[in-house]
C-alpha cells in the first residue's frame, strides 16, 4: 500500500490510460469475430468520391443479400449520414456502454462521428490522438451483430488514423483505394498503394470514379483526364475494379440520401456500381478465402 502511494500521480493517469486502451483492443478484437470481411476504403487524396464509393458498395453489398455495416472514420469530414440517409438520427447506447449503429435504407448499419456531434455544423477540432481515440472507441463498442461486410470509410491520405485501423483491426480483409483519372491523383495512389502494402494490408484493387462523362449522343468526355487508375494498376502490379461515370444525378442522390442505383438504376453509373460489387464479392468471398 506504500508503494502505491509514492507513485506519482502522472504515471498512474498513465497506467490508467493504458489499461484502458488494452481493454479497448481486446473488445475490439471479439468485436470483429462477428464479421466475417472488413474492408478499408481509401483514397491518397480528397475530392475523389470516396465517401460515395463507399456508401455506393454498402448499399449495393446490401442489395445484393450480404449484412453490412459502414463505419465512417473520416472524423473531420463525415459525410456518409448524409449520403446514406441518417442525418440527424440519434445514436442509441445500450445500459452496458454498447454504441448502437443507425439503419440506412435497404438496412445498411452506420456510424459515425457525424452522428455524435450536437450539431452538424459543429467542426471536429481535434489533434490526432484525439481523432484516433475516437476511432478506437467506435471500434470497441459498436454493436454491429453479425456482419458480412463492415466497410470502413477512411479520412483522406495516409496519416494517424490510417494507421490506427491498420493496426487495430488485425484481420482486415483487404483494401479498395478510390482515385479519379488524373496524373495529380496518380502520384497520391501510389503513395497509398505503398502505405498499404508497408502495413502488410492486402490491396483489393482500385477503382476509378468519375471516369467520364457521356453526353446523350453517345460521345464520352475524359474531363479529368483518361486511364490514369489502369496505367498504375499495371505499374505497380493491383487489381483494376472499375471506372464509373461521372453522372449529375449522382450529386441529388446523395444530398437526399438515397442510393443512387435503386433511384436510377438504367444509368451507366448505376450499372458499373452493381458490376463493381459483384467484382469484390467474387475476389473476397472466392479468391481470399482460400
Amino acid at each position: 500500500m506504500e508503494s502505491q502511494q509514492r507513485i506519482p500521480p502522472e504515471v498512474k493517469a498513465r497506467i490508467e490510460a493504458f489499461k484502458k486502451i488494452r481493454e479497448q483492443e481486446k473488445k475490439i478484437q471479439e468485436n470483429m469475430k462477428k464479421i466475417k470481411y472488413k474492408v478499408a476504403i481509401l483514397s491518397g487524396k480528397g475530392g475523389v468520391g470516396k465517401s460515395f464509393v463507399t456508401a455506393s458498395l454498402a448499399f449495393a453489398m446490401s442489395y445484393l443479400g450480404r449484412k453490412v455495416g459502414v463505419l465512417d472514420a473520416d472524423i473531420y469530414g463525415p459525410s456518409i449520414p448524409k449520403m446514406m440517409g441518417v442525418q440527424g438520427e440519434t445514436v442509441m447506447a445500450t445500459t452496458d456502454g454498447r454504441i448502437i449503429p443507425v439503419t440506412a435504407p435497404l438496412g445498411v448499419k452506420v456510424l459515425s462521428i457525424g452522428l455524435l456531434l450536437p450539431q452538424e455544423d459543429v467542426p471536429v477540432i481535434w489533434r490526432g490522438t484525439l481523432s484516433t481515440s475516437a476511432i478506437r472507441e467506435m471500434l470497441a463498442y459498436a454493436d454491429w451483430g453479425t456482419l458480412d461486410y463492415l466497410f470502413i470509410d477512411l479520412p483522406p491520405g495516409t496519416g494517424d488514423e490510417q494507421l490506427t485501423i491498420a493496426q487495430l483491426i488485425r484481420d482486415l480483409t483487404g483494401t479498395i483505394i478510390v482515385t479519379i483519372p488524373s496524373d495529380v491523383s496518380r502520384v497520391v495512389v501510389a503513395k497509398a498503394i505503398n502505405f498499404a502494402r508497408k502495413m502488410n494490408v492486402d490491396i483489393i484493387g482500385v477503382v476509378e470514379n468519375m471516369s467520364y462523362f457521356e453526353c446523350p449522343d453517345g460521345s464520352k468526355h475524359y474531363i479529368f483526364g483518361e486511364g490514369a487508375a489502369k496505367k498504375i494498376s499495371e505499374q505497380y502490379g493491383v487489381r483494376f475494379l472499375g471506372e464509373i461515370p461521372i453522372d449529375p444525378r449522382i450529386s441529388r442522390a446523395n444530398d437526399a440520401g438515397e442510393p443512387f442505383f435503386v433511384k436510377y438504376p438504367d444509368s451507366k453509373a448505376s450499372k458499373a456500381i452493381l458490376e463493381l460489387a459483384e467484382k469484390i464479392v467474387e475476389i473476397v468471398e472466392k479468391n481470399m478465402d482460400r
